[in-house]
This record gives structure tokens, C-alpha cells and sequence, in this order.
């Protein structure tokens, strides 16, 4: 085989890898450091739950991914404490929660900064 095709076969097999794989998930700390860059846009994170409360199906819970913390607000119930999950969402300033907003009570200490407002998640 020639050096050529080699060649030409290590690229397609790296292509086809990168469509087969998921997209990566961002560190919470870029999405602090430029809110606005990620600000109405879907983003994965990945990490540790540290703090957890919910009524009923809906809730809020914080992820730490040694980056950084996130508040992620959630309509379909939240994982447990100590739980390692990726979540996708889209990042909101706290103040514009849009619908949510009225109908979640959220936890003390959120009252400021940014949130996820999860559309899935994924416990590991």
C-alpha cells in the first residue's frame, strides 16, 4: 500500500470519528468567562452535582466540573448530590428565565448570574 492511500485512509478514518462522536462538552469556566458568547445557546456541560432541590418535577441543582460551578434549572426533575451527569441546555441570565421563571421556585444563593436551562440530562 502506498504511503498515498495510507494517507488518504487515516483522514477518512478520522472524519468518519468525528461525525460518529458526540459533541464535546464545554468547561464551565469558558462559559463563565465569556457569558455572551454562549449566552441562547445550546451547551453540554459535564460534572459533579454539588447541591440538589426540587418540588416535585421540577428544580434547580449546581454542577461542578473543577472549572467551575453552574446553577442548572430543570422542568424534568434533577439528579441526586454527588451524582456525575452531562447536561445539554441553553444559557440564561438568571433575571431572564423567560417562562420558567414565574413557575420555579429557585433555591437561595441563586439570585444572580448565569443558569442552564436544561433540556437533557445524562447521570454517569
Amino acid at each position: 500500500m502506498t504511503m498515498r492511500l495510507r494517507g488518504r485512509r487515516a483522514i477518512g478514518v478520522l472524519v468518519m470519528i468525528a461525525l460518529l462522536t458526540p459533541a464535546c462538552a464545554t468547561s464551565i469556566n469558558k462559559v463563565l468567562a465569556d457569558p455572551s458568547r454562549y449566552r441562547n445557546r445550546d451547551v453540554t456541560v459535564n460534572g459533579s452535582v454539588t447541591d440538589s432541590f426540587s418540588v416535585a418535577d421540577r428544580g434547580a441543582y449546581r454542577i461542578d466540573d473543577r472549572t467551575g460551578t453552574l446553577w442548572v434549572v430543570s422542568t424534568q426533575g434533577v439528579p441526586r448530590k454527588g451524582a456525575r451527569v452531562s447536561v445539554k441546555g441553553t444559557i440564561r441570565d438568571v433575571f431572564d428565565l423567560g417562562n420558567l421563571g414565574g413557575r420555579l421556585n429557585l433555591p437561595p444563593g441563586l439570585t444572580s448570574g448565569l443558569v442552564m436551562l436544561e433540556s437533557s440530562h445524562r447521570a454517569r
